[in-house]
């Protein structure tokens, strides 16, 4: 087993992992995953008591209580690239012994949840309704930087994707996919919808949305939405899912991405009060988590 050189993982003078400024003692197993900075004390502010608050750049932690559930919840910013970053950084944090720089013989498996938001690409799943992935399709390249470990209905369920979208032809990377964590997912089945959450490398174009620039895939949003194999379709799409599946997967995480949908693309709508559905997601998600 090889020592973890100094330019590989970056541990700072208060010996915290470099991006997320946060110690191995002060991040909990239960995590929880924000995109906007703002919405971790949106959910810390449930918390019966807050032991500890760290930032640096865009990566907010808040670890405190619910009864005796230690939680963290993290900050993660709008994409993959970030995504890359603190699945790594949580990993290393319970995973590698910061002061040999030597991997531990026994592993620490988390659990992670993202509480995030959505666009609907199915006109029967309304905005301000929640859906939690089975799934997580990425169409944004990270998790081809690391070796993948698909089952077998993970891999025809990317080929049909393949052949359906042609999304992997071209100047486009080649689709990937990976499971949500069974063991969280069974939690969260009344009053959720359940199906595949595509991952975008972008807001606008990448999401089918035309401002002043064509497209290069204009039928995205009805090719997305008309996706079948088996019992499973696409429900929705956003920017982080994929990346957080992908990578926790491989390093025997259990993660869960749950989403409020603000937007529903197939009827052209958007939420009249967002922040009220992700508030009604943020304590219907902690109700459940303090309760595992």
């Amino acid at each position: 087993m090889n020592r973890i050189a100094e330019s590989e993982l970056i541990i700072n003078s208060r010996g915290a992992v470099y991006h997320l400024d946060v110690r191995p003692e002060e991040l909990a197993t239960t995590i929880i995953t924000v995109g906007d900075p703002d919405r971790v004390a949106a959910v810390s502010k449930h918390f019966d008591r807050v032991e500890g608050k760290y930032q640096h750049r865009e990566f907010v932690t808040h670890t405190g209580f619910i009864g005796n559930k230690r939680i963290s919840v993290v900050s993660t910013g709008i994409g993959t690239d970030n995504i890359d970053i603190v699945l790594n950084e949580l990993d290393a944090l319970v995973n590698i012994d910061f002061e040999t720089r030597m991997i531990k013989p026994e592993l620490t498996h988390l659990s992670i949840i993202r509480v995030g938001t959505s666009g609907s690409l199915q006109e029967d799943i309304p905005v301000d309704s929640f859906v939690a992935s089975t799934h997580g399709l990425g169409i944004d390249n990270l998790l081809n930087f690391y070796r993948q470990d698909n089952n077998d209905e993970e891999q025809f369920i990317l080929k049909e994707f393949a052949n359906h979208t042609q999304l992997s032809s071209g100047s486009f990377a080649a689709p990937y996919i990976a499971s949500a964590g069974a063991s969280v997912l069974k939690h969260f089945v009344e009053g959720f919808h359940h199906g595949i959450t595509v991952t975008c490398p972008g807001f606008y174009g990448p999401q089918g949305r035309v401002l002043r620039l064509p497209l290069t895939h204009p039928d995205l949003i009805d090719k997305l939405t008309g996706f079948r194999y088996g019992n499973h379709r696409i429900t929705n799409f956003e920017m982080e899912t994929s990346g957080i599946y992908g990578i926790g997967k491989l390093l025997g995480h259990h993660c869960l991405s749950l989403n409020a949908i603000v937007a529903n693309r197939v009827r052209k709508e958007f939420s009249k009060d967002g922040a009220a559905a992700v508030e009604q997601l943020i304590q219907k998600a902690l109700s459940t988590i303090a309760s595992i």
